[in-house]
């Protein structure tokens, strides 16, 4: 039996019993670590090239984040075969075993609908025991370390820090020329490290090997508190907002987020692994968590330094065209778009994207599904249905897209969403206090 995708192509399954990890290590000569996995006897090798500080000293904390990393990053070589059964290689604390299995079962939850694999909902990563919390490390004072992909949110994020006077320090994984231009127009002098995944994957998926969403944003978290530890700064302050905790669908009675890693469920989970691990006090947070995109698209308003630069789409990387930063026609465009246009005029905002999305029929499906009109919220990293709603109970001109979606809302989407619900703050979230001052302050 074989998983089938949206486009009708077939992922034909191979069966494997059990991944394991046979070894992981680090050279500071080279700041490249190395991590093994193997499907029973299908080996891979992966590397992470870390940028090394001045001092040659390597800080304990950093291995035991890789130690978590190296099973973490795992997810991308398990997609091949999805074995029932997967061995961690060390004893962990309660917390981190809790962090590995739901990483590989509600992180890998879209990956197990799209292949109609509903065994993944239900794995557990076993260990070979258990070990107690470290001994704290206080790290709750230093520079902040902030993950940079581009888009309108580690924007805001990168420039509440700075209004703060924190100094915060951007950072990449495998950075585009997005991400350099964006980092380029902060001013801020700015750290990345490189994964790269084993060459093997790709010829496996060539051949057909399963494939399929993992949870990315806990890899690249880790590889960040990593370089945070080697730096000696201090947290990591991420740009996840609230509705990244939304699902997209229920199937066999689990929730399927393409955002799961992003969600505040999935931080929580990865803050409560490396503090028990690693004894940090204060590794890693969502600055955003308690605010919706439309909210963060008005903040993003205020700065119009990055309009030549930001882009939030994942498709534009695959354009011919090396100047793009948006392909105007797909989920996250069309989401940001709607959400950007309330705080902007339509001039800037077209010469953001490079497009009028409002003055083109064609979008109007693809509006429909972020509106709740047209299936499940797509599988994209876009925000929920009443935000969508609430933004176009916000314009009022009669672009054609406009006014034929205002003519499909019913009564009852308007009436349910409510724009004060959207625009205040809310929902749990782990900002420390003095970071819940500066969110309060910039977000008003």
């Amino acid at each position: 039996m074989a998983g089938r995708y949206d486009d009708g192509s077939v992922r034909v399954r191979q069966r494997y019993e059990v991944m394991r990890f046979p070894a992981y290590a680090f050279d500071p000569a080279t700041g490249v670590a190395t991590f093994d996995y193997a499907l029973d006897d299908l080996t891979f090798t992966e590397t992470i090239t870390f940028p090394m500080p001045e001092r040659g000293e390597v800080p304990p904390a950093f291995a035991r984040v890789l130690e978590l990393l190296h099973v973490v990053a795992g997810v991308s070589y398990y997609k091949v075969g999805a074995p029932p059964r997967i061995e961690a290689p060390r004893p962990v604390p309660a917390e981190v075993a809790a962090l590995f299995t739901a990483v590989y079962t509600d992180g890998l939850a879209e990956y197990a609908y799209r292949n109609d694999l509903p065994h993944v909902l239900e794995l557990r990563v076993t260990t070979p025991g258990t070990t107690p919390a470290a001994d704290p490390v206080d790290n709750a004072h230093g520079r902040p370390l902030s993950p940079v992909g581009g888009g309108k949110d580690s924007i805001v994020t990168l420039e509440m820090l700075r209004s703060a006077g924190l100094d915060p320090v951007p950072f990449s994984v495998n950075p585009n020329r997005v991400i350099d231009s964006v980092n380029a127009a902060s001013g801020l002098p700015a750290l990345s490290a490189r994964r790269r995944l084993d060459p093997r994957l790709f010829e496996l998926n060539a051949a057909g090997a399963l494939n399929g969403h993992i949870p990315v944003t806990a890899i690249n978290s880790l590889i960040a508190i990593a370089t945070a530890v080697l730096h000696g700064l201090g947290p990591v302050v991420m740009s996840n907002e609230r509705s990244a905790s939304d699902p997209n669908l229920i199937w066999n009675g689990h929730a399927v987020n393409h955002q799961w890693s992003k969600g505040v469920v999935a931080e929580g989970l990865l803050r409560a692994a490396v503090t028990a691990h690693t004894g940090l006090t204060e590794p890693y947070f969502s600055l955003l968590r308690t605010l919706s995109e439309l909210h963060i698209a008005q903040l993003f308003a205020q700065h119009t330094r990055y309009d030549d630069v930001v882009t939030s789409c994942n498709k534009a990387f695959k354009l011919h065209d090396p100047t793009a930063r948006w392909c105007a026609d797909c989920p996250k465009c069309r989401f940001v778009f709607l959400a950007m246009a309330p705080a902007m005029d339509r001039a800037r905002l077209a010469h953001i994207f490079g497009h009028d999305l409002f003055a083109d029929p064609a979008q109007l499906p693809g509006f429909r599904e972020l509106l709740g009109l047209d299936a499940h919220k797509p599988f994209e990293c876009v925000g929920e249905v009443a935000e969508s709603v609430v933004a176009l109970s916000m314009l009022t001109d009669d672009a054609p897209v406009l006014t034929a979606l205002r003519a499909e809302i019913p009564p009852s989407a308007w009436a349910a969403a409510s724009r004060d619900e959207v625009l205040t703050p809310g929902g749990p979230a782990f900002v420390p206090p003095a970071y819940a001052k500066i969110l309060a302050d910039a977000a008003g």
